[in-house]
């Protein structure tokens, strides 16, 4: 057993939520995989998850959706308003909730809970300080693995010039994501609202009450707690009534970019393949398209094909990109204040408020069901 040699089909770099739901699902069609992971205790993530319907249904289907039980708010509908526009455009859908919202450590949890219980997590593992390379021994808790691919599923702020081509679109705009109490029951209804200094989103949080919300306001400005409390409260007044903003607000820069490794047998899913612009909240649902996608490549080709890799990227490469292109052209649109960039916007507006097909075609796109 000294030098015995485990083979396996996949290594997964990464145990967040997209690399954890990752092993799960290859794990349940019966490929041999392990996660390794750097830091060996949940991290503080006291965020919360916009969980399109697409990805909730994956959710059930991997079976850890009803572990969740009421650590999760539906949303039945989404509002979006602007400073051009007089009438709200609202998108609904008549059978099921358009999507939820999680905890993000919630999900964490039960995930890695999942992977420890089936023996398939290594964490405190450092891959950096490995330096492995796929179809080539490795050496891991002194025990030597073979595997034939290697999935990276980190944060987008991982660097490895050996490994990966990055396109980032560089952008002077951070997100400041928290929470708000309010007076008013949220009656489960989602909020983008575009001001002239960014959109401003609006979620409602899970809670007995229904009267939290989360926000995420992505912006080109730097912005005081006073300064970003009054522009939620001027904007939400109504809706919500009293507002108070928790003090706990977090703020990130926003890199939108697309990756492709240049290493046969690497594959990129999640943060460190794509990242977009928030104003669609479709970033972590498109981690799980890449999930979906890789599963549906196994299911069409053997695993050992020459061109596995380029299938992969291929399936993923339109939606990505096309996603990239439409947050990056509407943040674009609405800073700009231009004349002509007001008419298109207010073009948008009227074709979504007169042509059903259109706003079919928005409510499948929101619910991950295009």
């Amino acid at each position: 057993m000294k030098n015995k040699i485990f083979k396996y089909d996949f290594l997964i770099v990464g145990a967040g939520l997209v690399g954890s739901l990752a092993a799960i699902a290859l794990y349940q069609k019966k490929y041999n995989v392990l996660v390794i992971e750097k830091n060996k205790l949940l991290p503080n993530d006291l965020r919360t998850l916009a969980v399109n319907a697409n990805s909730r249904d994956f959710l059930i289907n991997l079976g850890l959706w009803k572990d969740l039980k009421s650590n999760f708010e539906s949303i039945d509908k989404i509002v979006i308003k602007d400073y051009l526009n007089k009438d709200d455009l609202i998108f609904q859908h008549d059978e099921e909730s358009m999507g939820s919202v999680v905890f993000n450590n919630s999900l964490l949890e039960i995930s890695r809970e999942y992977l420890i219980r089936k023996k398939i997590l290594f964490s405190g593992i450092d891959f950096n300080e490995l330096n492995l390379e796929p179809n080539t021994i490795a050496t891991i808790n002194s025990k030597k693995y073979i595997f034939k691919k290697f999935i990276f599923s980190l944060g987008k702020n991982f660097t490895n010039s050996e490994k990966f081509k990055k396109n980032i679109f560089n952008t002077s705009h951070q997100a400041f994501v928290g929470f708000i109490n309010h007076q008013k029951n949220h009656n489960q209804t989602a909020y983008e609202i575009f001001t002239p200094k960014g959109p401003l989103a609006v979620l409602p949080s899970p809670s007995l009450q229904k009267k939290t919300s989360t926000f995420i306001f992505s912006t080109r400005y730097k912005l005081s707690f006073s300064t970003l409390s009054k522009l939620i409260k001027n904007n939400f007044a109504v809706s919500h009534g009293n507002i108070k903003l928790r003090s706990t607000i977090s703020c990130y820069p926003i890199r939108p970019h697309i990756s492709r490794p240049i290493q046969k047998d690497i594959l990129l899913i999640g943060d460190i393949a794509h990242s977009i612009h928030p104003v669609a909240g479709q970033g972590w649902n498109l981690g799980v398209k890449d999930i979906q996608t890789l599963c549906s490549c196994l299911d069409k080709y053997n695993i050992n094909d020459i061109n596995f890799d380029h299938y992969f990227f291929s399936m993923r490469s339109i939606e990505n990109v096309t996603y990239l292109a439409f947050t990056g052209l509407l943040n674009h649109l609405y800073e700009s204040q231009k004349p002509l960039s007001k008419t298109i916007i207010k073009a948008s507006f009227f074709a979504f408020s007169h042509f059903p097909y259109l706003r079919n075609l928005f409510i499948k796109q929101a619910m991950g069901k295009n």
